[in-house]
């Protein structure tokens, strides 16, 4: 099993809340996601959590141009068995914090010490285990 092929040397991921909220127009995320841009910086997203900000009624445009700054990392085999892994060390059980490992092991395999924007910085610290910088949403 191989880890993704995208590396950075400080790769910013976003949690599905994240996403959502910049979606939605959130000023302080979009000026990130064009920052990161700005410098060269890729901000990445789990497949899973392309998933788990769909529903019917989000504005598909807003959708598009946020994606047009992201990179989604598919959910891989590796991928799956590092959030798993992530999840026994936890503690915690997948059928609850099944998406948070994936986005941290995503966040993981990309490099040295990722930046996670999160809405569930207890949960990501947790699981990341201090490997990973967690800025809470605010």
């Amino acid at each position: 099993m191989k880890p993704p092929k995208l590396r950075t040397q400080l790769p910013v991921v976003f949690d599905s809340e994240a996403v959502s909220r910049s979606v939605r127009g959130d000023a302080y995320l979009r000026t990130r996601l064009r920052i990161a841009r700005d410098v060269g910086l890729p901000v990445v997203i789990s497949a899973a959590t392309l998933v788990e900000v769909s529903y019917p009624k989000i504005d598909r445009a807003a959708l598009s141009w946020v994606r047009s700054y992201l990179d989604i990392v598919p959910v891989s085999e590796f991928i799956a068995d590092e959030a798993s892994q992530l999840l026994a060390h936890a503690g915690l059980h997948g059928h609850k914090h099944a998406i948070d490992a994936m986005v941290s092991a995503t966040a993981l395999a990309l490099g040295s010490r990722p930046i996670i924007f999160t809405s569930d910085p207890k949960d990501i610290a947790l699981l990341t285990d201090g490997r990973a910088s967690v800025f809470p949403l605010r």
